[in-house]
């Protein structure tokens, strides 16, 4: 802030055109003036959504069917869709401990923070001073040629180099930083439904890791019967030893599987740990998962719903405003700067005199700067900002089919996971029936053992992957949730304050 002026004046060179006749400044008006002037333009291209880069209709060959009256995924909370009493307390967990949501939640914080800093800008930054300077003039840098000693003492209010904004410059800029902070809310949102599916998902293939192990135990107990009872025969040499040695080769792939199921388990439990962020009973439940209990109706709705019920197609948009916005803070950069400096106060030779009649004093510094040559700086950053801009429209076309891919092969995935699993229970059925027939016809001495381990042997099979089918069909559910924009927090937009000017 520029000192005032230490030499006192007679009150008509003190107004001298900058006081009214009464008195009064008339400079504080001047500002007034330039406030209201100030960020009344605006040199950012107009935004504009671009053209939706998919075709307002799923694929022809999935059926988004859905029960009549089922809401839409952005009006289901993660709450509402997820109703497994345990996946509700393991995704509200890892809501509050996951550490990558946790950076994703201070990025927001910081692009806030930016934001304030750049609307700090538009307003003018007042402050209060107080200086005392004694100073001694040598004789000889003096007209009189005698050494003077000479004392001020100021008190002022100042403006600090404030820029009038008449370009649409700082607005520009400030506009740019609301809609980064917006796109980075939304980026948090974006991570938050991918950690609930991530948790989802990794809970699911848990408790398919569970009913497998279940099975599978289930089958080395009775494998380890039937040796027992085979080893009995071949000691009283009423089975030869190659029965023997088949039983004993069943159960130990029965052995081999059930270690495999073991060590997957263990790995899963470490990453949904993880996931969660926080210490949870993560121990084995052997009852069999109930499928229509996990979920709740969902409506697919239409490709179109996806710009706005998707967080990270909202992202990009927020993007490509910033992206605008600084188009136009390029722009006026080609325009003269006009900023305004000044400070009112009182000045006086003595302390006591401060506050004294006569003692008014004020500095009032307006200035213009316009570079004549900058070798091409500014031409090369409108170009740069304008490259930003394409990128950003690139970038939302891409997230926008990224969305309709998703959500297609999540509707794909649930059709023909549905007609897998009808198949897969048959197929359950039908080598349950063999391996009760199979054993049925060996006691009667119709067939050899062999045939009864390979029934017993298929059947197992047969149930595994019927197990596998029906947490991939659930799993498309989960990726259908989460592609379809399923409901998170209020986007922070919603509670951004007005902003004036």
């Amino acid at each position: 802030m520029p000192s005032t002026a230490r030499k006192q004046t007679s009150g008509d060179e003190a107004r001298g055109g900058a006081e009214s006749s009464d008195g009064r400044l008339a400079w504080p008006g001047w500002l007034l003036g330039a406030a209201l002037l100030a960020g009344c333009a605006s040199m950012a291209p107009p935004h504009q959504t671009p053209p939706m880069a998919v075709p307002n209709a799923w694929p022809g060959d999935v059926q988004p069917g859905a029960p009549e009256g089922a809401p839409r995924a952005v009006q289901l909370d993660w709450r509402g869709y997820f109703v497994d009493p345990r996946l509700q307390q393991l995704i509200a967990t890892a809501l509050d401990n996951n550490r990558d949501l946790r950076v994703a939640m201070l990025r927001v914080d910081e692009a806030r923070a930016a934001y304030r800093i750049q609307r700090s800008e538009q307003f003018p930054a007042i402050g209060l001073g107080a200086q005392g300077t004694r100073a001694r003039v040598p004789g000889d840098l003096n007209v009189t040629g005698q050494p003077v000693i000479s004392t001020d003492y100021e008190f002022y209010v100042g403006l600090s180099s404030w820029e009038l904004d008449l370009w649409g410059r700082v607005r520009s800029l400030k506009e740019a930083a609301l809609q980064q902070y917006l796109a980075t809310d939304s980026a948090q949102r974006a991570v938050q439904l991918t950690l609930v599916a991530q948790v989802a998902n990794s809970y699911l293939a848990l408790r398919e890791l569970d009913e497998r192990l279940a099975l599978t135990r289930q089958t080395i107990a009775t494998r380890q019967e039937s040796y027992r009872i085979f080893s009995r025969r071949h000691e009283v040499g009423s089975a030869s030893k190659l029965e023997l040695t088949d039983v004993q080769t069943l159960l130990t792939q029965a052995q081999a599987l059930g270690a495999q199921l073991e060590q997957e388990r263990a790995t899963q439990a470490h990453a949904l740990a993880q996931l969660v962020g926080a210490p949870v009973d993560l121990a084995p439940d052997d009852t069999r998962f109930d499928d229509d209990s996990v979920f709740a109706p969902l409506q697919v709705g239409l490709p179109s719903d996806l710009l706005a019920d998707r967080p990270d197609i909202q992202a990009a948009e927020y993007r490509l405003k910033a992206a605008n916005a600084n188009i136009g803070a390029a722009r006026a950069d080609f325009f003269p700067r006009i900023a305004l400096t000044g400070s009112f106060g009182t000045a006086s030779a003595q302390l006591d005199g401060l506050f004294q009649a006569g003692s008014r004093s004020w500095a009032f510094v307006p200035s213009v700067t316009l570079p004549v040559f900058d070798a091409g700086r500014r031409q090369a950053g409108l170009a740069l900002s304008e490259v930003r801009r394409d990128i950003a429209v690139a970038d939302y076309d891409n997230t926008v089919q990224n969305a309709f891919r998703e959500v297609a092969d999540a509707l794909s995935a649930r059709q023909w996971l549905v007609e897998q699993v009808r198949i897969q229970r048959e197929t359950v059925a039908a080598q349950t029936e063999r391996a009760r027939l199979a054993k049925l016809r060996y006691d009667s001495g119709a067939i050899p053992y062999l045939e009864v381990l390979d029934a017993q042997r298929a059947l197992l099979s047969a149930e595994q992957e019927l197990v596998r089918a029906r947490r991939a069909l659930l799993s498309s559910e989960v990726s259908l949730y989460a592609a379809l924009g399923g409901g998170v927090s209020t986007p922070a937009e919603a509670g951004v304050p007005h902003q004036g000017p």
